[in-house]
């Protein structure tokens, strides 16, 4: 594996101002654990003016011996998850997984959605440690940080070569995406559900598909997405709505009718999170905003510091999904009664997983039971 500085070069920061075509950030600073920066002069021969490049997206191979993430937060219902690539091209500017490329010793900006890095031996290891006797069985979640269904998944396969192993073991998971790639999969998470043990939530931030390419370039569009719902649903695959972020002053407006595009396609449950900005997140938007909404970037700003304490982020377990205060709290209101008038999360054993299945699937050289 490789890790080290970004491809750009200083130019690259001279043309920060100006965003890339299918790209989410602007910029590429170094990430926090670095212990030098560089700063991009204009020497006056004109370079300043030369147009930004396309940024390619570069792949490499992930060496990781483990497969199963834990965790131990009470904001989020589950304890275990994977996450078959670190870094992830959809580029949606306000991933809260994008300060995880400074453990790489690279940049949570541009290099975060142009240098990937995928787990080839994710179904093996999975299976080892599915295999252990000590493993008990608890619902796997899948798209928790990057998506396993961003553009690279059609040609590594590494998510379905997850849930093939989670369906050899009867193990029940938990799936979200903002990828319409999820459709493929289908063959295997139909007869999952039919065993209680499959569900999907599709992330829907807007219906407005200019706000949305400029804010999630290579995600696929809000009508793919209200698409995918309505083919996951028609499988008979239990499909939720995640209005995920909710961004104040930018889309929030939107949370009604995203959840109303939503049931129309089929969906039963949904939920929302206020938009996160940890850590290297908060200095990427705010230049996004500037770049992309200039005339509402200082109001969007000023609510985002509303509902955290006067902050741009606030990292409290039982507020950093929600924020506080009365913007906040106004929010979580329309959230509530929308629900409630559209008729979602009205049968919540719909998507309740079933773990009492899960079995170890016998393999040769294996000695045979007694019952």
């Amino acid at each position: 594996m490789f890790l080290g500085r970004a491809y750009l070069s200083p130019m690259d920061e001279i043309n920060r101002k100006e965003p890339r075509k299918g790209r989410g950030a602007l910029t590429n600073a170094v990430g926090r654990f670095e212990g030098y920066d560089h700063v991009a002069i204009d020497d006056g021969w004109g370079g300043a003016d030369e147009p930004v490049l396309p940024l390619g997206t570069t792949v490499t191979e992930d060496t990781t011996r483990t497969i199963v993430a834990r965790n131990r937060s009470p904001d989020v219902p589950f304890d275990r998850s994977i996450n078959p690539y670190r870094g992830c091209e959809h580029g949606c500017v306000y991933c809260f997984a994008r300060p995880t490329h400074a453990y790489l010793g690279l940049s949570p900006g541009l290099d975060f959605e142009s240098r990937l890095f995928y787990k080839p031996r994710a179904a093996e290891l999975l299976a080892k440690e599915l295999s252990a006797p000590s493993y008990r069985c608890q619902p796997m979640a899948m798209g928790t940080n990057t998506d396993p269904y961003q553009p690279i998944e059609r040609e590594r396969l590494v998510t379905r070569h997850v849930l093939e192993v989670l369906r050899d073991f009867n193990h029940p998971v938990a799936i979200v995406t903002k990828g319409a790639l999820v459709q493929r999969d289908i063959d295997i998470l139909g007869p999952m559900a039919v065993k209680r043990q499959a569900k999907v939530a599709v992330s829907i931030t807007t219906l407005d598909r200019s706000l949305a390419r400029r804010m999630e370039p290579r995600a696929a569009t809000p009508e793919r997405r209200l698409e995918t719902i309505r083919v996951l649903a028609d499988a008979g695959i239990p499909v939720g709505v995640m209005a995920a972020p909710m961004i104040p002053g930018l889309n929030d407006h939107e949370l009604e009718a995203i959840l109303e595009a939503a049931k129309a396609a089929g969906a039963d449950t949904a939920g929302y999170v206020t938009l996160r900005l940890p850590l290297e997140i908060k200095d990427l938007f705010a230049e996004w905003l500037e770049a992309q909404v200039p005339l509402r970037a200082k109001h969007v700003l000023t609510l985002i510091r509303d509902i955290r304490d006067g902050r741009l982020n606030s990292a409290q377990f039982g507020e950093r999904m929600r924020g506080n205060g009365a913007y906040a709290d106004l929010l979580s209101q329309r959230f509530r009664l929308a629900q409630k008038r559209i008729g979602l999360n009205q049968a919540r054993d719909l998507q309740h997983l079933d773990c009492t299945q899960f079995r170890r699937p016998a393999r040769a050289g294996d000695q045979l039971s007694l019952f």
